[in-house]
């Protein structure tokens, strides 16, 4: 069978060439100009049900602004696939003065994140990618003066937080930033490529869903469009590649409604030992007066409630 050239293409994104089983940062070769910088922060993937968030971070040097204007960088979803490759391969090719990031959320940690008690929520996870991305960046040894962020959340409140956390350097938090300012756009398209060279050439973290013995891996595993629950493609994959009993690869993520009533539906259900609490508070609580309905061992025991134990 023939190697899909936009495969080929996704194999060249660093970090991009196994299953993609922990987050990770990139960061390309630091700029060389002298600064001040400008950083423009923007994501893909907050929707999907499947595969990778990727926060992306640009910077510019402040002296090469109208360079920067110059160039096509713009909101990644108002460009074709092509067109969003060659301006990140227009983002690289000028390492004197520019750079880019990215922080690849794997499917695994937004949906432990989501899952646990307290649940560490998107927003909450989005946030800290950022931080991570702006820190590094500083710590790359790059003066920053201003920072560019598409909002999350309301943009007063998230401007104000940022600002607290790095004081002495200009923040704008804006709704549509990737639109208003070309530095966002530039980091609009770093984390579009990123995520879309996962998905297009997705290596499954289970070994039986990937080729075997030099085969191809099976088309209806692979089609699973872009990610999105209104995708028909990604539809229609959900429906095809549910497992009663281990319900979905890893690419999917388990903590969004989509894949949550898809497993309710159509899964085995699961009965967790901690169910059976209920019954252990009876048989340790139950009955008046105080002893009445408690366990011979538990009476034997002086013990009356199961915090107890």
């Amino acid at each position: 069978m023939a190697q899909n050239p936009e495969k080929q293409t996704a194999r060249l994104i660093p970090g991009a060439d196994g299953p993609l089983a922990t987050s990770y940062t990139y960061h390309s070769p630091t700029p060389t100009v002298a600064g001040p910088y400008i950083l423009g922060v923007d994501e893909a993937g907050r929707g999907p049900t499947l595969g990778p968030l990727v926060y992306g971070v640009a910077y510019c040097a402040s002296s090469r602004k109208d360079d920067l204007e110059e160039m096509a960088f713009a909101d990644s979803k108002t460009l074709t696939a092509e067109t969003r490759r060659s301006l990140l391969e227009t983002l690289s090719g000028a390492p004197d003065f520019l750079g880019w990031s990215v922080r690849v959320i794997c499917p695994q940690a937004i949906s432990s994140g989501m899952l646990r008690k307290p649940p560490i929520n998107l927003n909450k996870q989005s946030e800290e990618a950022t931080i991570l991305l702006i820190r590094e960046v500083l710590q790359r040894g790059l003066q920053l003066s201003e920072i560019y962020v598409d909002t999350l959340g309301n943009p007063v409140t998230y401007q104000a937080y940022l600002s607290s956390l790095f004081p002495g350097i200009e923040i704008t938090v804006a709704k549509k930033a990737d639109s208003l300012y070309r530095i966002v756009g530039a980091a609009s398209i770093a984390a579009k490529v990123n995520r879309d060279a996962w998905i297009e050439g997705w290596i499954f973290e289970e070994e039986h869903c990937n080729s075997q013995e030099g085969t191809e891996k099976d088309d209806a595993l692979t089609a699973f469009g872009s990610g999105y629950p209104s995708d028909p493609n990604t539809k229609k994959w959900l429906e095809a590649n549910l497992e009663p009993t281990f319900g979905y690869p890893s690419i999917a993520r388990f903590s969004w409604g989509t894949i949550k009533v898809a497993l309710d539906k159509a899964a085995h259900s699961v009965k967790w030992i901690d169910e059976g609490e209920d019954s252990l508070i009876k048989a340790f609580e139950s009955g008046t007066p105080r002893d009445q309905g408690r366990c011979t061992a538990a009476k034997d025991l002086c013990i009356r409630s199961i915090g107890m134990l």
